[in-house]
């Protein structure tokens, strides 16, 4: 006979842990929002003046996904790229996910740039850093496209690769921190980084900050989501001190010995993890890093990634408009 496996552990809808160590990550929350991760499938033609891919890197069989807006006319020669990591605290989402996508095409379109968009291993079948690894290789994969060892005909087409952004979403702005750091140590030419855009970035400590205590939960953060999702993410005995989630922590590098690109730091003041993604914005200012911050107000965590509310509610959309703005005008001005 066998034995039915148990359930260990769920996680507000998006997760659940069995007894011999398996994941189920279908959505179990309001079957009305289970759209938005939903898998969208690439197509070489473009759809609303966007075209997307899905490749795999030689050599490390690392998945990427590729967004390439249509030519319009006014577009420089060659377009900045955007190297995206997905959130998800490093254990759900995929990114072909449906939210991801409708936010990475409209991007793509309005601010006139190629996304790289990267599928993260997860955790706890993969714990940290395997997806700040992957982060990087990714990185490295570029850099060898930009160098022509390896073959990727829409980004030696058309992205310009001395211009290129790393921008993540939630526990992605960690991943864009870590890459960055990791950048600055390593010899990437002729790829440069010109600027990082970390996105609500899941930075925090072991104990509770004010803002969690006091700021309201969402279906995309939760204290319930924040505390496990971690603890399935983070190298088995860390805790949320570690550098990956704590980087302004005692644990991590100072940020002053850090050689860093440009950061356009974005926050939300309704946001469960606002006390500590500050504490790190001081650090920035504190060691003289060029970092300008972006606070959307009257809003909370991903809010931007929530396609309903961006629908449905005047204000999201209008914090959403006004974000997406920030980061074309932050890209622009690099040049």
């Amino acid at each position: 006979m066998v034995q039915e496996k148990k359930v260990v552990d769920q996680v507000s809808g998006w997760l659940t842990l069995f007894d011999d160590g398996s994941v189920d990550r279908t959505w179990t929350g309001p079957p009305q929002v289970k759209f938005m991760s939903d898998a969208v499938p690439p197509h070489h033609h473009f759809v609303d003046g966007v075209a997307t891919s899905d490749v795999i890197t030689d050599g490390g069989g690392l998945k990427l996904r590729i967004y390439l807006p249509e030519r319009q006319e006014g577009d420089l020669e060659k377009l900045p790229l955007l190297l995206h990591f997905p959130g998800g605290g490093f254990c759900i989402s995929e990114a072909d996910w449906f939210m991801y996508y409708a936010v990475y095409t409209r991007l793509a379109r309005a601010a006139r740039v190629v996304v790289v968009s990267v599928y993260l291993r997860r955790a706890p079948e993969h714990r940290l850093p395997a997806a700040c690894d992957d982060g990087f290789a990714a990185l490295l994969w570029l850099r060898s496209v930009a160098g022509g060892s390896s073959h990727q005909p829409w980004l030696s087409d058309n992205a310009d690769f001395s211009r290129v952004f790393l921008i993540g979403d939630s526990s992605g702005g960690n991943i864009v921190h870590n890459v960055a750091a990791r950048a600055g140590e390593e010899d990437i030419t002729p790829l440069r980084i010109a600027g990082a855009i970390p996105i609500h970035p899941g930075f925090c400590r072991s104990r509770r900050s004010k803002s969690e205590l006091e700021q309201p939960e969402t279906p995309f953060l939760t204290l319930d989501m924040a505390d496990k999702f971690l603890k399935l993410a983070l190298p088995v005995g860390a805790t949320k001190d570690h550098p990956i989630t704590c980087p302004m922590g005692e644990a991590a590098p100072a940020v002053e010995e850090l050689k860093l690109p440009p950061y356009l730091y974005c926050m939300a003041d309704q946001d469960l993890m606002k006390d500590t993604e500050m504490e790190f914005y001081e650090a920035m200012k504190r060691a003289n890093k060029e970092v300008e911050l972006v606070t959307s107000r009257g809003v909370g965590h991903s809010f931007y990634l929530n396609k309903i509310a961006v629908d449905m509610d005047p204000k999201t959309a209008q914090e959403t408009d006004k974000l997406f703005q920030k980061i074309k005008e932050f890209i622009q001005n690099l040049l």
